[in-house]
Order: C-alpha cells, then sequence, then structure tokens
C-alpha cells in the first residue's frame, strides 16, 4: 500500500498522550498539523529527531502548525523519554491495537513491529499536502516540513490577495 499520499484526508484518530489523556486529530481542525511517526523512543535517531523539533518548535507554530509525535511505544514510555528530552509537544501512543493509526497511514512495518519513519503535514482542512517515508535509521531532519508549511502559508497569501481583489 504505502504511505497515504497528498490529496487525501488524513485519517481520524483518538491516541493516548498520557496514560489517563487522549488526544484526538479532529481537535486540530483549521489548524496546520504534522504528524511525525516514529519507530521507537530511546533509540538514538529517534532521540535525535524528535529533539531537533523540539528546537525547531517555535518555527512550526510561527508557520501555525501543532507538531505530534507517534510511535508503537506505551503511555508510560511517552511520558519518560519527553520528560528526559524536554519535549513539550504531545507524544501519541500507537500501543493497542498495536500501529492501527500507522496502518491507516501506511506506514506500519509489521516485520519490525514498529512505524516507519514517515513525516505528514496536514493543512487546516484535515487534508495530507505533503507525506515523506525516510530510511529507518536516517533522521529525515526539519527541512521538508518547513518547506511543506511555507508553501501552504503562500497558497493562503495568494488565496487571501485574490479574495481581497
Amino acid at each position: 500500500m504505502g504511505a497515504l499520499q497528498p490529496g487525501l484526508n488524513a485519517p481520524d484518530f483518538t491516541l493516548h498522550s498520557t496514560p489517563d489523556q487522549t488526544v484526538s486529530l479532529h481537535e486540530f481542525r483549521g489548524q496546520r498539523v504534522i504528524l511525525a511517526f516514529y519507530p521507537a523512543d530511546w533509540s538514538p535517531v529517534c532521540g535525535d529527531q524528535m529533539s531537533l523539533y523540539q528546537m525547531v518548535l517555535p518555527e512550526f507554530r510561527r508557520l501555525k502548525a501543532e507538531l505530534l509525535g507517534i510511535s508503537v511505544d506505551g503511555a508510560w514510555c511517552h511520558v519518560a523519554f519527553a520528560l528526559d528530552r524536554k519535549l513539550t509537544y504531545p507524544l501519541l501512543s500507537d500501543f493497542e491495537p498495536k500501529g492501527a493509526v500507522a496502518r491507516d497511514y501506511g506506514v506500519y512495518l509489521s516485520h519490525y513491529g514498529t512505524t516507519a519513519r514517515s513525516l505528514f503535514v496536514l493543512d487546516e482542512a484535515g487534508v495530507i499536502r505533503w507525506s515523506y517515508v525516510s530510511p529507518v535509521g536516517v533522521n529525515p531532519g526539519a527541512d521538508g516540513i518547513l518547506e511543506a508549511l511555507e508553501s501552504l502559508e503562500r497558497d493562503a497569501g495568494r488565496h487571501a490577495r485574490a479574495r481581497a481583489s
């Protein structure tokens, strides 16, 4: 199947952000959203990737986007990982049924039991505008995300100018 492609509606989901709290994608309707699927907390590449996104978070927010990290780790594991890495954005647990959301997005790796290292940028209507799957051992960085968000920002500016004229 492969990762969902731009132009498709992003499947809605509700996942645990802590053992007793959930986050639903539809709560972000009207905002741009970055979904960062990653294989596992505590792995070196994932730790570097999630820490990089914490550093870039102010730029994501300047471009009107919220960031959600998603892996198959449990909520308690996410809490410990976020505290250790000083992450302030939600890490969502696609734990039970394992990888169900990753499967919906076409990025579950059943032979590893983890998600592919993959990124999706959604517009305000919940439509996928950019997606990327990175090799599992490679940190994809933030450049592609920023380019996708800047493109959305340019499009929004063009639409606003067209409406004003």
